[in-house]
């Protein structure tokens, strides 16, 4: 086996490691609101979710990895460019994880490309029409998702009226599984595009997959396989420390709530895969809730949608800053560049393991679901509000 060829399948399986951190750092975007409202175990969630995940494999196409793999222009995308934009954006998905921070894994791996494309190339590396989609859906996939949940929230005080349903109505929480359900398949459809757009420009610019004369490029059924296995599972192993961020710090919710958030993100998820655009889930994610939230008047944690809001804005410069030093690392004479590496790496490796041992269980996250969410600080603010509809308990079991 040559070197080319080992270093294909090494970086092929360091894309799938991507792929699934991705999964478990994005997790809660699907399931944080079904759990929080207790309709589902944790296990069952996650469970669920991969599952949802994975089936978008038999449907979507692969319009989000074609854009993806042109944010570096053909011909600039060695195997040190991928390299350097992988470590950049695992590296940001596990600090992101340990801290318990909903951000972007998308905006990871296209930082970590645009500043290895740059550190190769220079600008003219950068396929800027792509990294403008990405930018763009920074500012509009929050407002989206956001806005349509407020929506919803009142689709669903309509329908609660009529109906005479309570806040925790099992009408309410079959929706919530239905839609949660929907988060989930765009999740996988979207997400794991751009792990297929990573491996799809590595074997282009390694000379194992030809661009077609229109600019695409093909992605092998064994690519799309992979990436949408990965993704699952790394779904099913559950990034339960974001789930809590997501389901029980942001807002108060209950089922009529979380199934309106599903919906904004839903929407603003769909809209996105079906026009190649790389969205960030978790930023629909976690604005639908917020705007579900704040639309039922159930109150918002701000310190935490601030925390969360820098990480939105620093993901593509950060990662895109470690990409560039990996790669340039990359190029110093081979001692040099071991020398360099070697210690970076292994740091790296023995602070996922230390993070990984040290970490919020799926035991101890069922314990904080069954005592409740914690009160959001504009709930605290405002003790004389009116109070709110009596709710039930969930009757999923934790």
């Amino acid at each position: 086996m040559d070197l080319l060829l080992t270093s294909v399948i090494a970086l092929v399986a360091l894309a799938l490691l991507f792929d699934f951190t991705n999964g478990f750092h994005d997790a809660a975007n699907s399931v944080g609101t079904v759990v929080a409202t207790r309709v589902m175990s944790v296990r069952q969630a996650v469970v669920f979710s991969a599952a949802c995940n994975f089936a978008a494999f038999l449907v979507v196409g692969t319009a989000v990895a074609n854009t993806v793999a042109k944010v570096v222009k053909p011909g600039e995308d060695s195997i040190a460019v991928v390299f350097a934009a992988l470590v950049a954006a695992v590296g940001w998905n596990y600090l992101t994880w340990w801290v318990g921070l909903p951000s972007s894994s998308s905006h990871a791996i296209i930082g970590g490309l645009v500043g290895a494309g740059l550190a190769a190339g220079g600008v003219a590396a950068i396929s800027w029409d792509a990294v403008e989609k990405a930018v763009i859906a920074i500012f509009l996939s929050p407002a989206v998702a956001f806005g349509v949940a407020v929506l919803a929230t009142g689709l669903v005080v309509v329908i609660q009226k009529i109906a005479h349903w309570s806040d925790d109505a099992g009408g309410f929480k079959g929706l919530q599984v239905v839609s949660a359900a929907a988060v989930s398949f765009g999740h996988g459809a979207n997400d794991a595009q751009k792990t297929m757009g990573v491996i799809a420009a590595l074997l282009a610019g390694a000379g194992y997959l030809e661009v077609k004369a229109d600019g695409s490029l093909p992605v092998p059924t064994w690519v799309a396989l992979c990436a949408y296995t990965a993704i699952a599972l790394g779904t099913a192993w559950g990034g339960w420390r974001i789930i809590e961020t997501m389901g029980l710090r942001l807002t108060s919710l209950n089922a009529r709530t979380g199934a309106a958030a599903n919906i904004g993100a839903t929407t603003a998820i769909f809209g996105a895969t079906a026009l190649g655009v790389p969205i960030s889930t978790t930023h629909a994610a976690a604005s639908s809730v917020l705007g579900a939230g704040t639309a039922a008047r159930r109150g918002a944690n701000w310190g935490i949608v601030g925390q969360m809001s820098l990480a939105w804005v620093v993901t593509i410069p950060t990662t895109a800053a470690v990409g560039y030093a990996l790669y340039e690392a990359t190029r110093l004479p081979p001692a040099a560049a071991w020398a360099v590496l070697v210690p970076v790496l292994l740091a790296a490796v023995v602070a996922i393991v230390l993070a990984m041992r040290n970490s919020l269980g799926a035991h101890e996250l069922a314990e904080k679901v069954a005592q409740g969410p914690a009160t959001p600080v504009s709930a605290q603010a405002a003790p004389n509000r009116a109070p709110l509809a009596a709710t039930t308990p969930g009757a999923g079991q934790v």
